[in-house]
């Protein structure tokens, strides 16, 4: 009787054991199918949140770094200006184009183009009895010329919007000991650019007004090298102005200085697309003044194609304007 006790038992209980095994075994089909839809309901808002985010993160960090390289190029320009002794109006430009680099180049215009003096520190040496105490700072000109430069879809390195480049002609330094070789042509210590001429206002066969002298300018005998050339900021917007945007985009000297003593309007150039107003000065040639405009697109940073400026999305053209007055100054000797 014991023994048929027992067996039973043994029996009951391994068949609750089964039953629990087969009950912790796994889900039904339609459990896993409840489950998933809860879970497609809940992270489908979730993941659309956080692609949301991405995006606008990266629309934003477009913006700030369009705004800082815009802020920080008009900066640059503006501690440019700064030693400036002539600018050249947008006459000026017209008149010596065919003396500056690429003077036949339709997609190169330049647009603010001056006189300054350069430091060189340390470059003349000081000889007392033949032997050098030392050397001293001297002051050399400059020629500096801002261009807007049309991109392409085919270059790797920048974008196919515009972009801001500097251009520099240096004078050498003269030797002020011995000025003259036997033709009577200067003697340097360090040779000027290649390429570099100094204005000419005390020549007799150079006549008129200031401004007419330095408009005639012209380069030396040796050719550019154009190595000089460096890009100063990229992503310069390169909407074209339509009907629909032009109140926005149009350049306008008209409210900058006196219309009367205003003498600069927009450097013009034979193709009209960089005549777009992303990029331009308005300058006073009589007071050594100019103010400057630079328009950035961060919209061409996000999207290779359809980038050109429309009102619905006007903060991603960020735009910076200063003046200057430059502390230097050139005038004719009665």
């Amino acid at each position: 009787m014991r023994k048929k006790i027992n067996i039973f038992r043994k029996y009951n209980c391994n068949k609750k054991l089964y039953n629990l095994a087969k009950k912790n075994s796994g889900f039904t089909l339609i459990e896993l199918l409840v489950a998933m839809i809860l879970a497609t309901l809940v992270i489908t808002p979730l993941l659309g949140f956080m692609i949301n985010i991405l995006d606008t993160d990266r629309k934003e960090q477009a913006k700030v770094n369009s705004e800082q390289e815009v802020q920080t190029a008009v900066d640059y320009i503006a501690q440019d200006l700064q030693q400036a002794i002539y600018i050249y109006d947008a006459e000026g430009i017209k008149a010596i184009k065919a003396q500056l680099p690429y003077k036949s180049d339709k997609d190169k215009v330049p647009v603010l183009v001056f006189w300054t003096r350069t430091l060189e520190k340390e470059a003349i040496n000081i000889k007392v009895d033949k032997d050098s105490v030392g050397s001293n700072d001297t002051f050399v000109y400059s020629l500096v010329a801002y261009y807007l430069i049309q991109g392409t879809n085919n270059d790797n390195t920048w974008s196919n919007q515009f972009r801001i480049a500097r251009f520099e002609l240096k004078d050498g330094i003269r030797n002020l000991e011995d000025r003259y070789d036997n033709n009577g042509n200067v003697k340097y210590i360090k040779e000027p650019d290649d390429g570099f001429a100094l204005f000419k206002l005390n020549d007799p066969k150079v006549k008129g007004t200031l401004e007419q002298k330095m408009n005639k300018w012209e380069k030396g005998s040796k050719p550019y090298k154009l190595n000089n050339i460096a890009t100063l900021v990229d992503y310069i917007d390169a909407s074209q102005i339509s009907t629909a945007n032009k109140k926005e985009l149009s350049p306008d000297c008209s409210t900058v200085f006196d219309i009367d003593n205003q003498k600069a309007k927009v450097p013009s150039s034979s193709n009209t697309i960089l005549d777009n107003g992303s990029f331009y000065a308005c300058v006073d040639v009589d007071r050594v003044s100019a103010k400057i405009f630079i328009r950035g697109n961060a919209y061409a940073r996000l999207n290779d194609k359809n980038n050109s400026f429309d009102k619905s999305r006007q903060t991603f053209f960020p735009t910076a304007s200063i003046q200057i007055n430059g502390k230097g100054l050139i005038r004719l000797s009665n």
